[in-house]
């Protein structure tokens, strides 16, 4: 059994591992009672994170406990940060993995088996076999239609609140003819929708570029290629819908958005993280940007790109926020007029500028009653959104029978907005379908299935969970 905490690299890396554990001879469980192996792959955004690990291991230990030959895993981010404390707080885990081998998961447990727990963290990805951009690896997929597609790792930024760097390196693309390669592969295999993903997938290729150059090719420009992928993989026979997370403001270019407006499978909907709405918190942050040239490219954006959905990031309390700055946070956040947005409370990670500035830490109670603020600013802004489209038709990909009423279905636009709908017809996961929307709330549409507009190549297979 895979579980998996935080973003979607994690997802990505845990469908690897899934893969790997399958090829190995391992059956995927839904059930830990059931499973022998148990793999947590972990994120270190935040400092819940680290309370939600520890609570698990602390009742995976009793799962051990009753049978020694069950193995448990930690992978990912955190086990990268913490290395040896891992072991040390949880001395029960078999094998702590970081976020550069992946590829090395089977051979893990089998080395823990025969010797004892085992830790490997590599410091950097080693470029062989696998290693860097493991697309060769056994892939076990959450979804038929839908594939996570590596185009990048690591982040050359310096944002001061960030640990990724520290724990997924260098910021290193990957060659724009192997992701094609990969596209194409899944594509040919039923895959109908592609999500590009990098820690700053706008700057993908500038270092292919800057290292051409210093190889002697002067013919190469030091620029920004992202946009001419998003046109290549939009291209792709068999390709219906492509999306991307996450970009960063600074890099964000007037070529991606002419590629998102004219390349007819990349979606409607851009990740577009604000973090902060004052000059001063986001210079504080590292940011690289201020918040006129923030909303200034959001218009564009939305002069370019018809129909585009905008969510977005915040941090609430970050070290030295003053009630001006909230106040900037909160005028911004209601100019933007986002579709929704994730809203953070700082945390601080051990390792990043901003854990130091112990000093300057706002007071929770204060942080606590903004985040409340700024969070009614951003529902009436979501609301809003959700009720200008009751009564469109709107095309969605069918993920299943729906949580709330499992009488209906769920499925997502390409503004990546969650609708549940009625249906008298029988439609398989990874179907397309045209819905109107009848009704709007905070977190998701509602609509009446209208018709089919494509059916899925093959069906779903479930194999790993977020936790």
């Amino acid at each position: 059994m895979v579980r998996t905490f935080g973003c979607q690299m994690n997802e990505h890396d845990s469908e690897r591992i899934a893969g790997l554990l399958e090829h190995d001879g391992l059956e995927p469980v839904a059930d830990e009672g059931l499973a022998d192996v148990v793999v947590l792959n972990t994120c270190c955004i935040r400092e819940n994170a680290d309370m939600k690990l520890y609570g698990t291991l602390g009742t995976l230990k009793k799962w051990k406990d009753a049978d020694p030959n069950r193995q448990i895993v930690v992978a990912g981010c955190l086990a990268q940060k913490d290395r040896e404390s891992v072991r040390t707080r949880a001395p029960w885990v078999d094998v702590v993995m970081g976020t550069h081998n992946v590829h090395r998961a089977a051979e893990l447990l089998h080395q823990s088996s025969e010797s004892g727990g085992v830790t490997e963290i590599l410091d950097e990805a080693i470029v062989d076999d696998y290693a860097l951009f493991p697309s060769a690896l056994p892939v076990r997929r959450e979804t038929s239609y839908r594939s996570w597609v590596t185009i990048q790792i690591g982040c050359d930024n310096t944002c001061a609140y960030c640990i990724v760097p520290a724990v997924r390196g260098k910021e290193i693309s990957r060659p724009i003819d192997d992701v094609l390669g990969e596209v194409r592969s899944l594509a040919a295999g039923g895959v109908t929708e592609i999500f590009l993903l990098g820690q700053n997938v706008n700057s993908y290729g500038r270092d292919l570029a800057l290292a051409s150059r210093r190889a002697g090719d002067d013919t190469v420009r030091i620029a920004p290629q992202f946009a001419a992928l998003l046109r290549e993989v939009g291209a792709v026979p068999g390709v219906r819908r492509v999306r991307y997370m996450s970009p960063h403001p600074k890099d964000m270019r007037e070529d991606t958005l002419l590629a998102m407006a004219e390349t007819a499978a990349v979606c409607e909907h851009l990740h577009y993280p604000l973090q902060a709405g004052s000059d001063r918190v986001l210079a504080a942050m590292h940011r690289g940007y201020t918040a006129e040239r923030y909303l200034d490219r959001l218009a564009e954006a939305r002069r370019t790109i018809p129909d585009l959905a905008v969510t977005t990031d915040i941090i609430v309390g970050f070290p030295g926020e003053t009630e001006g700055d909230f106040q900037r946070t909160m005028e911004v956040a209601a100019a933007a007029e986002f579709d929704s947005a994730y809203l953070f409370i700082f945390s601080p990670r051990e390792g990043t500028a901003a854990a130091a500035m112990v000093d300057d830490f706002c007071d929770p109670a204060e942080v606590g009653e903004r985040y409340e603020r700024l969070k009614v600013v951003l529902d009436r802004s979501a609301v809003l959104k959700h009720r200008g489209r009751i009564g469109r038709i709107e095309e969605v990909v069918v993920e299943g029978n729906s949580k709330r009423n499992p009488a209906h279905l769920t499925g997502r636009t390409r503004q990546n907005k969650l609708v549940h709908f009625s249906s008298d017809e029988q439609l398989r996961v990874g179907t397309y379908a045209r819905v109107e929307i009848v009704d709007a709330a905070r977190f998701h549409l509602a609509g009446r299935f209208v018709e089919v507009t494509a059916l899925p190549v093959h069906r779903t297979r479930i194999a790993v969970t977020s936790a």
